[in-house]
């Protein structure tokens, strides 16, 4: 993952850097041939006295071509763009994430934490025959005690205080988890983790299905190999994600969700938030098997997670952004954190990069321009016509000003304002999106 991951940057890299090394390369010996040919064509063509015109003429092709402008134009564009990021609370942790972010054509979300607060609480409690929700929630609850999902944290908050003490408590991902509780051997996940276990849902798999139909998360629990309970948890959905999707859309992105959880619960999701592509019921490396996919149809793909889950999707996308409300895990395995936990941050971030390429552009544009144009004139092909022959004092100041111009250039992404706010209306519908989404 990290082998295919530094490949990324590197062709990046070549793409922008890469160009102005490659320039520069040819541009200073073919700068020192010019000079050389200026002192030889003023020495034998040029007036008394021609030793002395070909000097300053060679000295002042030397000077205003310095290529300062051409190394100064990315650096510094990235500086002031990575800074004023910050400033909208989006941190570029790789300077080639920048040059990568404008590349995507398809933003990836996970859903617990990025689409939804990542807040879920129990909705639905239904027990199996010969099970009640007052024997089987405080032993589901104390399974769930040593895990740090969010459904983990509704439902210990759901069973109160005075939970038993679980043992050999074992994490399954992308499944849900095993633990023993005051002797009884509990499960509790998704679907897939009893039909992995060989436990029968029998009748609560239609109740199941039903509570994803309304677009709650259904799980699963069982004590001692019997089912005992299907849980329904229900996440709010974040108040920024619709403006935000609709502003990837007009943008012209594709946007999809690649998510662990209940298809059919996905695909209402989906439905109501205008997503263009639905990955469900994936463990965490399948997401990776599905961003290469979404790469080799519609092009780079950035991933938007929070979880320890999706450390490898984080990891593997072509740019990787986490939510800086999420795992330590996920944060360090991203190219770009968001300090908050809103989705338009990922807008503005794209915002950032596509203005700062801008920028890069523009500055080398004008660097290489500057050279091209003032070089003659510095070589004097103008004077025999009646114009200047530049002394090698104003060609030091021509060649400062285009490093001026650069950096001034540059300094205009300080005044680069976010393209949404956590205030700010849904894009093209002069509304403020609904905070229960």
């Amino acid at each position: 993952t990290q082998s295919r991951s530094s490949a990324a940057s590197d062709v990046y890299k070549r793409q922008v850097q890469g160009m102005v090394d490659r320039i520069t390369l040819w541009f200073v010996p073919a700068v020192i041939a010019a000079a050389a040919l200026t002192i030889l064509a003023w020495f034998v063509l040029g007036p008394d006295p021609a030793l002395s015109f070909a000097l300053v003429a060679g000295v002042s092709v030397l000077i205003i071509a310095c290529p300062c402008a051409m190394g100064l134009a990315t650096p510094t564009s990235i500086m002031v763009g990575t800074g004023r990021a910050a400033e909208m609370g989006v941190l570029f942790r790789k300077g080639d994430a920048l040059q990568q972010l404008q590349e995507v054509k398809v933003v990836a979300l996970d859903k617990t934490g990025t689409l939804t607060m990542g807040q879920p609480s129990l909705t639905t409690f239904t027990c199996a025959p010969g099970f009640t929700r007052e024997t089987v929630l405080p032993l589901v609850a104390a399974a769930e005690t040593q895990s740090e999902h969010p459904i983990a944290r509704a439902l210990v908050a759901a069973a109160g205080q005075d939970l038993a003490q679980a043992s050999n408590v074992e994490a399954i991902p992308g499944y849900g988890l095993r633990a023993e509780v005051d002797g009884q051997a509990v499960l509790v996940g998704a679907d897939r983790l009893m039909q992995r276990e060989g436990i029968e849902t029998g009748a609560l798999a239609d109740t199941g299905a039903a509570l994803a139909k309304r677009g709650e998360t259904p799980l699963y629990a069982a004590l001692d190999g019997q089912i005992a309970a299907v849980i329904a948890v229900s996440d709010p959905i974040k108040q920024g994600t619709r403006a935000a999707i609709l502003a990837f859309h007009e943008q012209g992105l594709k946007v999809a969700m690649i998510t662990g959880d209940n298809a059919e619960t996905a695909a209402v999701i989906a439905t109501d938030l205008g997503i263009d592509v639905v990955k469900a019921e994936c463990l965490p490396a399948q997401k990776v098997e599905v961003l290469e996919q979404l790469h080799a149809e519609h092009g780079a793909v950035g991933f938007v997670g929070d979880g320890i889950n999706d450390a490898p999707a984080l990891a593997t996308a072509g740019v990787g952004i986490a939510i800086g409300t999420g795992t330590d895990v996920a944060i360090e395995a991203a190219d770009v954190v968001l300090m908050s936990g809103d989705l338009r941050g990922v807008v503005n971030a794209l915002t950032v990069s596509r203005a700062t390429m801008r920028n890069i552009r523009q500055n080398l544009v004008w660097a290489f321009g500057y050279n091209v144009l003032l070089i003659p004139v510095a070589a004097g092909v103008l004077y025999p016509f009646g114009g200047p022959l530049l002394s090698p004092a104003l060609a030091a100041g021509a060649m400062a000003l285009s490093s001026v111009f650069v950096l001034s250039n540059a300094l205009r992404l300080r005044r680069l304002q976010p393209a949404l706010t956590e205030t700010a209306p849904a894009p093209g519908t002069g509304l403020v999106p609904n905070p229960a989404g």
